[in-house]
């Protein structure tokens, strides 16, 4: 059992470096935030929530696994190595499509509801 919640332990250090040493992730820690407020602010329904929290939950992950990508990437190839750069620019292509698709979600979410807001205050 100890075993077991020590790897929660590893877990959150290695979250919790994530969010020290890297700007991209603070930023969409930033756009969970925003999201989150947004979605209690316009009242979306369950199945918005399910579909935003997915959303948050690909988006940092990806950037987790593009993280770890690029240091185990800088540990094999410490100079410079076309190969390894084709590696790290897949890895963001990976996070770019996710954040993509985050940022589509979000629309098909959140305008309807602006739109109307928009509406009624005019």
């Amino acid at each position: 059992m100890k075993k077991f919640i020590r790897g929660f332990g590893y877990a959150f250090k290695g979250i919790g470096y994530t969010a020290k040493t890297q700007l991209n992730f603070r930023v969409h820690l930033v756009a969970t935030v925003l999201a989150a407020f947004m979605g209690y602010a316009l009242h979306i329904s369950v199945n918005e929530w399910q579909w935003l929290i997915l959303c948050v939950a690909i988006v940092l992950m990806a950037e987790l696994f593009n993280t770890a990508i690029e240091f185990l990437t800088d540990l094999v190839s410490p100079g410079y190595n076309k190969l390894a750069g084709h590696v790290k620019d897949v890895s963001a292509g990976a996070v770019l499509i996710a954040a993509f698709f985050a940022l589509i979600t979000g629309c098909i979410i959140f305008l309807p509801k602006l739109l109307v807001l928009i509406n009624h205050a005019a």
